[in-house]
């Protein structure tokens, strides 16, 4: 007697229900529909009509590919809507978990005067304007109440080396603490390199720190788009990249650019630059509207279009290394490929769902100001302070993660009931930016037809999707980029 049932008690009845997916034009010939989980199809409109229809066929390969990415359920098999609300519960797991990020504002005093600089930077000498030993020990109180077994520590400008007797103080008891309450620690500097000397790089060896970096491009660009006094900021960063690395560790540097007016014609002198210095990715940024990029109107030197063409030219190039066996990435699309194709949520905030204000980071600033975000600090350094959480001399714990600025703009821009955002096929790929909506739009929401943030955004998931689909050579390269993210 067989001990097992034959394959014909295993097959699929022709009869299905629609679990919940939402979709929308790809293309002109195409719709990409996704499910709560972020899993995705392509399908013509006629594909979509017979799903929708249920008139999609057992025998068709189309059928097999609506069961296994959990869009339909045949009679009597529950499996797909348990494995569906399965990987939605792993994409939030995240959550209870909450503020891993921690943001020291050593100081507003930097070398540098970036016209795009989204801080309102001081002078080298305003010792005013840098953090205290009082302010960092009640900032470390709140930063070891957050319930995340992880914490990582950035210190951030101006320029952090400028105070860096305070980053020294603030590392020694933050690594203090982590040990005697077995938590992991990751202490990073985000630094222009110009100042650090053979003393400091030693110390972030032996204390295991990392290095943020800027790099703009080629000397020209770097030095146009990064001036300070002497007009020799891409060989200070150069020579300090070099001992950095040779100090510290080849990989415990990275670099970020930021793209000017300037940048917008050399999109692959600048990745060029990058693969020439050993770096394996590159983070195709565009302006924020925060800071002196808004004062000095550098904000409006270019548009959405013609930084998605900037952008896109440069992927396209990135690929072209790959294909040709020189392994590079964009960070970006990687982290957008990793919410794609798998379950995971990379925890970039701007792609953060709630969204990563408070949740994911948090601020402190030199004077002992909370802010939801980065961005957040930002914008109260132009005067509002609408996600400004409290202050580490006056307000408990409590006081400041149970903020109603917090929850309120939380709960409003949740995108699974936001307008507009509950309904989109990318909604799953995408998150949810408060502040940018409150700074752009004058709410958390915003107008999602009128908001760079969306039409950049499904540009991009719209053309990754593309590419995927039309070429398979690409499709293995984004794979490979969204399981290393």
């Amino acid at each position: 007697m067989s001990k097992f049932l034959p394959p014909s008690e295993f097959a699929a009845g022709g009869a299905y229900s629609l679990l919940p997916f939402n979709f929308t034009r790809l293309d002109g010939e195409r719709y990409v529909a996704t499910n709560m989980a972020g899993e995705y199809l392509t399908l013509d409109p006629r594909n979509l009509e017979r799903l929708v229809r249920h008139e999609v066929r057992p025998d068709e390969t189309l059928f097999r590919d609506l069961r296994a990415k959990h869009f339909i359920e045949v009679q009597g098999d529950r499996s797909p809507r348990e494995l569906l609300a399965l990987k939605t519960r792993t994409r939030y797991q995240r959550l209870p978990n909450f503020t891993n990020l921690h943001i020291f504002v050593a100081t507003l005093r930097c070398d540098h005067s970036c016209p795009y600089c989204q801080v309102s930077r001081q002078s080298e000498d305003r010792a005013a304007f840098d953090m205290s030993s009082e302010i960092a020990d009640r900032s470390l109180d709140l930063m070891f109440r957050s319930p995340s077994p992880a914490l990582k520590l950035e210190f951030q400008g101006g320029e952090p080396l400028l105070n860096f007797d305070l980053v020294r103080y603030v590392v020694e008891k933050a690594e203090s603490r982590a040990k005697l309450e077995s938590r992991e620690l990751e202490i990073v500097i985000a630094t222009t390199l110009s100042l650090a000397t053979q003393e400091i790089l030693e110390y972030c060896r032996d204390h295991r720190i990392l290095l943020s970096t800027s790099l703009d491009g080629p000397a020209d660009l770097h030095n146009r788009n990064r001036p300070r006094p002497g007009r020799d900021s891409y060989e200070r960063y150069m020579q300090g990249l070099q001992k950095a690395r040779e100090i510290v560790g080849f990989d415990r540097v990275s670099a970020l650019m930021t793209t000017t007016q300037h940048s917008l014609p050399r999109v692959r002198e600048i990745i060029d630059e990058y693969v020439t210095n050993g770096f394996d990715g590159i983070f195709l940024r565009p302006l924020s509207p925060y800071g002196f990029a808004v004062k000095t109107k550098a904000i409006d030197a270019y548009d959405l279009t013609r930084w998605l063409e900037f952008y896109f030219e440069g992927l396209e190039y990135i690929l072209e290394l790959n294909l040709a066996g020189v392994p590079f990435r964009e960070h970006y699309a990687a982290l957008v490929l990793q919410k794609m194709l798998t379950s995971n949520d990379p925890g970039y905030v701007d792609l953060m769902n709630p969204a990563g204000t408070g949740t994911a980071a948090v601020v402190f600033n030199y004077d002992g100001g909370v802010f939801a975000s980065d961005e957040a600090r930002m914008l109260a350094e132009m005067g509002d302070m609408t996600f400004k959480l409290g202050n580490v001399l006056e307000n408990t714990y409590e006081d400041i993660f149970l903020s109603e600025h917090l929850l309120q703009a939380l709960e409003d821009s949740f995108t699974l009931s936001a307008p507009m955002c509950s309904e989109c096929a990318f909604e799953p790929f995408c998150g949810a930016d408060p502040v940018y909506a409150h700074a752009i739009h004058g709410d958390v929401v915003g107008r999602k037809p009128s908001s760079d943030f969306c039409r950049r955004n499904m540009a991009i998931f719209r053309r990754l999707i593309t590419m995927m689909e039309s070429n398979s050579a690409t499709k293995e390269i984004f794979r490979n980029w969204g399981a290393r993210c």
